[in-house]
Order: structure tokens, then C-alpha cells, then sequence
């Protein structure tokens, strides 16, 4: 199975349990990695033979800064999801990245991956 792969989806969420989240958002970063046959794009030369990466980057975008959840792995699943409705995505690994996680020690990044396949 071939991969494309779209890093560091930046997008303004309010997503989390404590209400200063829900109030005044942060940024959630988004990496996906989308499993799925190219050759036959390759071939023709034809997008509509594979996933629009820009079109998914929007959809994407809209669900962070859409309706609040408490928990980013509802967040990861509404992703995966949306990445496979597009017909030809078979499989997809969804990484979330919650930067400014309320915690009281020092760290880099909170992340939850998850990875969806199609029936």
C-alpha cells in the first residue's frame, strides 16, 4: 500500500475537560499518513484517482475548530473518520497533537496516534 502523508495540520481548537480549554482554546496540531493504492492516479496522471490532500487538510481543519470534545482521541477518530469517507483511503494513522496540554511539569508534546482500516 502506498502512503501520503500530510505533517504538522496547525488549527485553533477548544477541546479538552477544564473549562479555560473549552473557554479559550489552543492549538491542536494534526499529522495524518493515508493508506491507499496511487498507481492508478500515476498512471493516468488524474487526481481524481486519489485522495485531494488539500480538500482533506480543510475538512480536517474544520472538525479541530468545529464542535468541542473533552478527549483527543474522540478528536482522532472524528479524523479518521472523515479520511476514510474519500473512497479511495484504505487505511489511515492519525496523530493529535495537544502542545499546550494543561500540565504542571515540563513537556514537549501529548500526542494520541491512532490507526483506522476499512471493513
Amino acid at each position: 500500500m502506498d502512503r501520503v502523508t500530510l505533517r504538522g495540520l496547525s488549527v485553533r481548537g477548544h477541546h479538552g475537560v477544564f473549562a479555560h480549554e473549552r473557554e479559550d482554546g489552543q492549538t491542536f496540531v494534526v499529522d495524518l499518513v493515508l493508506g491507499l493504492d496511487t498507481a492508478p492516479a500515476a498512471a493516468t496522471d488524474d487526481l481524481a484517482l486519489t485522495v485531494h490532500y488539500g480538500v482533506l487538510a480543510e475538512q480536517v481543519a474544520a472538525i479541530v475548530a468545529g464542535e468541542p470534545v473533552d478527549l483527543i482521541e474522540t478528536l482522532a477518530q472524528r479524523i479518521a473518520d472523515t479520511c476514510l469517507g474519500h473512497e479511495v483511503v484504505e487505511e489511515v494513522e492519525v496523530t493529535v497533537h495537544k502542545p499546550d496540554a494543561p500540565i504542571t511539569v515540563p513537556f514537549d508534546d501529548v500526542t494520541v496516534t491512532i490507526t483506522r482500516r476499512r471493513p
